[in-house]
């Protein structure tokens, strides 16, 4: 058995919630020595350019996970203004993106996997984006790690799925099936100018938390299915390159439009390094 596959497997013997919010209670430890020698560890350790963020100074942080979700600078990512283009919504790199072949989505060469199943169950959620396309984008430790609006949008309705915390870095998504329709995540809907988005993001092991801005942390603790509907006088609207939410230690964001919404860049592929705000994908409206 290679090296890939012995560190999937391995993940199915490990207690992956108990690491995961012990390692969340030590990233927001607020003692002053504790918390900058991880800080500055981990900086040295995945080459972290600190020029980019608006505390550049390690030691200011109030926690690791203060550090981890840093805001940038202003003029750090420039979000592209042009309508017709959807712009990405990490830092990070593609996993897999494309079309939505028979109700799945390609996770790795060779594995599929359902794309009712990932959006929380419910076959009449998933519909409206049968025949469509979508993109993952996988956030490593060094990447910015907060998650932006590749489009104006307004929120319809979220879904917080409970499930397991698998690493979902490329060995992993290689090697487990179903990966991302496993783990925990929240699966966020919107109305767009393309038609129906959903925004997904997916927790991971060692992952302490989901946030968005409009409701603060998601997970931990839920731990059942939990729908929120926004559908009210006063409707959450984001705009394009407007933060949506944001990862305690790093994982994984997907989008997933309907049919003939957008058409991806011919370059990318698996592999492929994004920044929040370049184009990802054409609005096939403004073709």
């Amino acid at each position: 058995m290679n090296k890939s596959k012995l560190f999937s497997w391995l993940q199915y013997l490990l207690p992956q919630h108990l690491l995961s919010r012990l390692t969340g209670r030590l990233a927001d430890c607020r003692v002053g020595w504790i918390k900058n020698q991880l800080i500055k560890a981990f900086i040295k350790r995945f080459n972290v350019d600190m020029s980019e963020a608006l505390q550049e100074d390690p030691t200011a942080f109030s926690s690791f996970n203060d550090f981890f979700t840093r805001e940038l600078k202003p003029d750090a990512r420039e979000i592209l203004a042009d309508p017709s283009q959807l712009v990405s919504p990490a830092d990070g790199a593609i996993s897999e993106l494309g079309e939505l072949q028979h109700g799945q989505l390609m996770q790795a060469k060779g594995i599929n996997y359902s794309l009712t199943r990932l959006l929380g169950g419910d076959l009449e959620k998933a519909q409206p984006f049968m025949g469509g396309s979508f993109a993952t984008i996988y956030l490593s430790p060094k990447d910015y790690h907060r998650v932006h609006m590749p489009i104006q949008g307004r929120l319809l309705e979220t879904i917080y799925v409970p499930g397991k915390l698998f690493s979902v870095n490329q060995a992993t998504a290689d090697n487990v099936p179903g990966l991302f329709a496993r783990n925990e995540r929240l699966v966020c809907f919107f109305e767009t100018p393309a038609g129906p988005m959903a925004l997904i993001l997916v927790g991971a092991m060692i992952v302490a938390g989901i946030e968005t801005v409009w409701d603060g942390q998601v997970a931990p603790p839920a731990r059942q299915v939990t729908l929120r509907d926004f559908n009210n006088p006063q409707p959450v609207v984001l705009e394009k390159g407007q933060e949506m939410g944001r990862f305690k230690l790093g994982s994984t964001a997907i989008v997933v439009f309907g049919p003939d919404a957008v058409e991806w860049r011919e370059d990318l592929q698996n592999g492929t390094p994004v920044r929040l705000g370049e184009a990802l994908a054409k609005l096939k409206s403004c073709s």
